[in-house]
Parts: C-alpha cells; structure tokens; sequence
C-alpha cells in the first residue's frame, strides 16, 4: 500500500485528483534535492488550507458560544490554530511520516519539526477542500479540533505561552523575557523563523515557526518546560 492510500484510509476518504494529496505530502526540500522532478511542494495548499482552517474555526467558534465577547473568541480561535496545536494533531495522525522530504531535512528532524508538522496539516486541508468540496474539509477540521475544543469548554483556552513565561519570571522578581530571531531561512512567502528566548542573559528555550510569534511561544513553551523541571528538582 502507498503512502497516499495509507492516508486517504487514516482520513476515510478517496481522492479523486490523487496528485493534490501527493502535492500537500511534498515538503520544499525533496524538491530542491530533486529538481528534475516537474512536482510543486505543500507550499501553495498551505496557504489555501490556513485560510480555511481560521474560516471554520471562526465560525463554529462564534455559533457555539454566544456568550463568549470578541477578546475571548480570538483567544480561543489562536489556540485552535496555532502551530504547536496543529503539530500535535498532525503528530497523532503520523503525518510526519508520510511526507516526502529531502535528506537533509529529514536527518536534522524535519519528521517531528512543529512547522513542517503545522504546515502539512494546511497543505492536506487544502487539498481536500479542493478535491472533496467545502462541506467535507469542514467536517474533516472540526473532527480535527475536536478535542481541543472539548478540552477549552471545560478549563477555558490554554494561557498564551509568553504570557504564562512572563508571568513566572516576574513572579520571582526577574525582569520579563527577551525575545531574538536567531535565523531565517527559505522565500521572502514562506520563511521559517528561529527564536530564542532569553531570561537575565540566559537562553532557557528555542522555537520555530511561519510566523515570529509562533516561533516566540515556541520558545517560551521550551522556556516553560525548563522553569517547570528547575522547580521540581530543586523541590
């Protein structure tokens, strides 16, 4: 079995354009190691499939809770769709494992990468719209959120990282965290930012991401996670 028909199972769908699937699978880099191939990498779906993604979860966001004001709905719908959230769905549905990827990329982790993760994700969401029609890509997000949003009716979205690390810090009386772009890499539409997160000089995490800001909370979650391990060995 191929891996495209290994994900249209996962998924319970057919393709009929199976071609959009293998463009959502193709990262950049098995491209430029291959450029005798006339293929095109998940880059332009992605950007279709981001769209969709803020659309629909938007929407089912404003008609499930009525109660919620404007500030809270954005919250939540950021969480939804934020990298690290969309990685996590598209680790457990092993996407990672069906991408074709250079073999750089692939030896410097770009399986288990949160922004290859996040944007195969779009790509794939992307391509279903495309082949399946809007009604089956909404279905197909909202059974993808689902549990996310389950999670944020009962203890509310997540806090937003840089917030959760700005608070800790200052908590013991240091003063709050600094932010600095280490590295940018690919096209001017479709760079991957790198960032460190510094606490009184000291980096305590990194991140990447599409967007600075995902690379930031990437980071601080890092940052987090070290907090979180000094206290409880120092206990």
């Amino acid at each position: 079995m191929s891996q495209t028909d290994r994900i249209q199972q996962r998924l319970g769908l057919a393709f009929n354009r199976p071609s959009l699937l293998v463009e959502a699978l193709t990262h950049p880099s098995y491209l430029n190691e291959n450029p005798g191939l006339r293929a095109a990498s998940y880059q332009r779906l992605e950007f279709l499939g981001d769209a969709i993604l803020g659309s629909v979860t938007a929407l089912e966001l404003f008609q499930r809770y009525p109660e919620l004001s404007e500030g809270e709905l954005t919250k939540l719908r950021s969480h939804l769709v934020q990298e690290r959230s969309l990685a996590c769905i598209a680790a457990e549905l092993g996407l990672g494992d069906y991408l074709d990827m250079g073999r750089g990329e692939e030896a410097s982790g770009g399986r288990c990468r949160d922004s290859n993760l996040a944007a195969a994700l779009e790509a794939l969401i992307g391509a279903v719209h495309l082949d399946q029609g809007a009604d089956i890509a909404k279905t197909l997000i909202l059974d993808l959120v689902a549990d996310e949003i389950k999670r944020a009716e009962k203890s509310g979205a997540p806090q937003d990282p840089k917030s959760q690390l700005q608070e800790m810090v200052q908590a013991g009386g240091g003063e709050p965290p600094h932010y600095r772009v280490v590295n940018a890499e690919g096209p001017d539409h479709s760079r991957t930012f790198t960032v460190e997160v510094l606490v009184e000089n000291r980096v305590l995490g990194s991140g990447s991401g599409k967007r600075k800001l995902d690379a930031e909370r990437g980071a601080a979650s890092r940052a987090i996670e070290a907090f979180t391990s000094s206290s409880a060995s120092q206990r």
